[in-house]
């Protein structure tokens, strides 16, 4: 078979269409060439890989800044409504490949380094991944701000700017180890250092209540420093801001508890303050109840609404003095969207700082943050809520506690008056929890102190209105909405797919990058013979491409004809990697029993990190190891069955396995993944998913037709069915032989020789603590599974599925979502203005 094509020269076939642009090759040689000698200061005989790097990153940087600066003075001089996403996670990935795509600079620049005799995949590749997120979260905000910048939106992301994302995964004897991200060790050429726009933030202290009213002194204070990185639109010339803080010791920083002149020990315990920003707690879906967690999220809360209502204050038509005191049209100018329940302290601190600070009476200040503030809730596990402890709050942020202790008050003063008498929905409904230890719900603030309350998905949403929030939308139904999550399909499929954009593109024209719904028009080629050839032979190339980075990376040969199987996510009980791994046992199993019988030959790929405290979660790991470390050695399996761990998933690694992946496994117990994003990156690149009805898979069922996807499993109304009956996997375990078996085989060591009682906890939560009814789903897994073998080997009928998942796929871009925030929650409307680029005059 042919060497599958390499990415620079499927971007050199699309940027012949147009999609990529044509700039100025020569002027891109000469801008390289001035920063490598000038910027980089280096001489051209000794300059190294990342040298050119940072080069071709200043080359294109230069064409973002003039758009950058000319999008804000726009945005001075309109006074649009600005929208303010605030998230503690924002997971960019790299920036280079996506930017030069966004400018329309992608062939200018690929020629240009190619006449210079370097590799533009190999610069790529220098770059760090900004990894400032954990998974689904923090990715789904870098997807918003791409389509809030291609959509004209003057938006901004707030965040903190951490030295040490994600932790980098290696796995060493099958087990998870983690090291430190150290992303920023080379600097960033991205970002931009604003010294001068430098914010306190108070901690600690104690409360005075006056005759003028309460005043929060004595208290530490720690400075946020921002860094601006520029977020371009594709496209338009809009460039909007992400602006992520980074904590700064004050000078004076304790040197006046130094009195016996320990200058040495202050200037060391200025740490203590930079710390808030050193590191990204790395946990997924679950709560973790530390001081230093609680200072991140007011540390960035604060320092962004200083910076807001200096916005709001000074830039009325264009004016940067402040011309706005009155708070009355706040609500008309501002939006504030918490990413959960991370930034919810925005709502009392709001309220402080137009109460304390700005003198407005409490009603209307609690009307103004109402109307700005709105919350998106992306899960329903109870273990993943924020409940902090009310004696930590005392201690850290006591003004803001009476704050909340009055917003409580109101709100069940409100209640006790539609319901009078009913104390048990008061307690359920009060923000403050009672118990040994009282605490403060923070998704309970942030539903009474937002004006629109959202999932992100369908089902997600009714399982909020019904279950988690079911007291509240009983009383405020209108508040409540739905917003599925979308991806951007810029990243997702021009950049990370380029051979399949292009076959798109040929068929279909080239407006679906900004309108992915176009898609819908692949429907007419699902039977064109030629199309179907094309689309096989773009998959092919593409596993062909990730079995050669596979067998350089893992030193594991891999058959690019079998089936590339895949399950990419962050490791969890509820995302059910356990089930997966019992299908490969199973599948081992039969392959072992009748060595003679024809198999559809499978590579299955698990990867995603462990949040390091989470005990089985690494062990899960561990298993998955070690059986691949059985099957990939076992003669009698051959090629038939591989297994591999991808280790250190991120950002970089999903945009090569995705385009590569015949089959998505999208596998959660139904009614616990709120949405996934994965699962539409998977669909729109042209894998089939299997999955249970969860999160976004119903839609995706809905769009594609339930005969598109290999659906299988209990739906919610089952889940919960059986939790009322009482789920007992003996039950399971005595009735299914293959589940017995390979169950047995886990606890006796089948796959840990060495060491027969390593898997012990496993099989203990399996058999008698498993949430989430790993076996009650087994049997109905296994058939499906043998479904898509039994498809895999017609490969025109799967891929016309192929084509009918990509052209169904429209709904889930991320463009879409951003619309329905922006008309249905933020009060604004996307635009189709293209801002003039820097080099042709103002008006």
């Amino acid at each position: 078979m042919a060497a599958p094509l390499s990415d620079s020269d499927k971007r050199k076939q699309i940027s012949v269409r147009g999609i990529a642009g044509l700039g100025d090759v020569a002027e891109v040689r000469k801008s390289f060439n001035r920063h490598l000698h000038f910027t980089l200061v280096k001489d051209r005989n000794v300059s190294t890989p990342r040298d050119y790097y940072f080069a071709l990153a200043h080359t294109v940087r230069d064409h973002l800044v003039g758009r950058w600066i000319r999008t804000q003075q726009y945005y001075y001089e309109k006074d649009p409504k600005r929208i303010y996403y605030l998230s503690l996670e924002f997971y960019m990935g790299r920036t280079l490949q996506n930017t030069m795509l966004n400018l329309g600079l992608q062939h200018a620049c690929d020629e240009a380094i190619y006449q210079l005799g370097l590799d533009m995949e190999e610069l790529e590749e220098i770059e760090e991944d900004a990894g400032l997120g954990n998974g689904g979260l923090g990715r789904l905000a870098a997807c918003f701000l791409d389509s809030m910048a291609t959509l004209g939106l003057a938006a901004y992301g707030y965040g903190i700017r951490y030295e040490f994302g994600i932790f980098n995964q290696r796995i060493i004897n099958g087990w998870q180890v983690e090291e430190a991200d150290d992303w920023l060790r080379y600097g960033n050429p991205w970002e931009k250092a604003r010294p001068e726009y430098m914010l306190p933030v108070h901690f600690y202290g104690r409360v005075e209540h006056t005759a003028e009213g309460a005043k929060w002194v004595e208290t530490q204070i720690v400075l946020a420093m921002p860094y601006d990185t520029p977020v371009p639109g594709y496209k338009n010339n809009t460039v909007n801001t992400m602006r992520l803080w980074s904590a700064k010791a004050p000078n004076e920083f304790d040197l006046q508890e130094f009195n016996v002149g320990d200058y040495i020990q202050a200037v060391l315990d200025r740490n203590l303050a930079e710390n808030i920003s050193r590191v990204l707690y790395p946990n997924d879906n679950f709560f973790e109840g530390k001081e230093l967690r609680l200072k991140q999220e007011y540390f960035v809360v604060a320092a962004t609404l200083q910076d807001i209502i200096r916005r709001f204050k000074s830039s009325k038509f264009g004016c940067r003095d402040p011309v706005r005191t009155c708070f009355d049209t706040f609500p008309d100018k501002v939006a504030i969207q918490l990413n959960d329940t991370h930034p919810a302290l925005a709502i009392p601190e709001l309220m402080r700082i137009l109460v304390d600070v700005e003198d407005m009476e409490w009603d209307k200040a609690w009307d103004v943050t109402k109307r700005t503030c709105a919350y998106t809730n992306h899960t329903v596990l109870p273990e993943a809520l924020e409940r902090w402890p009310l004696h930590l709050f005392e201690k850290l942020l006591p003004r803001h506690l009476e704050i909340i202790y009055a917003i409580n008050q109101k709100h069940l003063d409100e209640v006790a008056a539609l319901f009078p008498g009913d104390v048990e929905r008061l307690r359920k409904m009060s923000i403050i929890e009672e118990g040994d230890c009282k605490r403060i719900n923070m998704a309970h603030l942030c539903v009474i102190g937002s004006h629109a309350v959202n999932g992100v998905a369908r089902i997600h949403s009714e399982i909020v209105k019904h279950s988690v929030f079911k007291d509240f939308y009983d009383i405020e139904p209108d508040k409540f909405q739905n917003k599925t999550n979308g991806i951007t399909p810029r990243r997702w499929l021009m950049l990370c797919n380029p051979g399949l954009a292009d076959i798109i593109a040929e068929k279909i024209g080239e407006d679906f990058v900004t309108d992915l719904s176009q898609l819908r028009k692949l429907l007419d080629f699902v039977d064109d013979e030629t199309f179907v050839h094309d689309i096989a032979k773009v998959k092919q190339e593409n596993k062909l491409k990730f079995a050669t980075y596979l067998e350089n990376e893992y030193k594991v040969k891999i058959n690019p004809s079998s089936l590339f199987d895949v399950q990419v996510k962050r490791i969890h009980e509820y995302k059910r990697q356990i089930l997966n791994c019992l299908h490969i046992i199973t599948l081992y199993n039969r392959i072992k029993k009748d060595p003679s019988k024809i198999f559809v030959p499978r590579t299955v790929m698990i990867g995603g990190k462990a949040a390091p405290g989470y005990h089985m979660a690494k062990m899960i790991i561990k298993l998955i190891t070690a059986v691949a470390d059985i099957v990939n050695h076992d003669p009698v399996v051959g090629d038939r069955l591989k297994v591999i761990y991808l280790e250190n998933y991120r950002v970089s690694l999903a945009e090569k396995v995705i385009p590569a992946s015949d089959l998505s496994q999208q596998i959660s117990t139904a009614g616990t993944e709120a949405s996934g994003t994965g699962n539409m990156k998977f669909m729109l690149n042209g894998a089939l998913t299997i999955g249970t009805m969860d999160g976004a898979n119903v839609e995706m069922a809905e769009e594609a037709g339930q005969d598109n996807l290999f659906i299988f499993g209990m739906r919610v109304e089952d889940v919960d069915a059986l939790d009322k009956k009482g789920y007992n996997a003996k039950d399971y375990y005595d009735r299914i032989p293959e589940l017995r078996e390979a169950i047995n085989q886990i606890r006796d060591g089948r796959f840990s020789p060495g060491e027969p009682d390593l898997f012990k906890d496993i099989v203990n939560m399996l058999m008698f603590h498993d949430r989430f009814k790993v076996f009650a789903d087994y049997e109905d897994y296994i058939k499906c599974q043998a479904k898509v073998d039994q498809l895999y080997m017609n490969l025109r009928e799967w891929t016309k599925k192929v084509i009918k998942n990509i052209a169904c796929s429209g709904k889930f871009s991320s463009d879409r979502t951003i619309s329905e925030y922006a008309t249905e929650i933020w009060g604004v409307e996307p635009s189709a203005v293209k801002i003039p680029p820097p080099n042709i005059p103002r008006e």
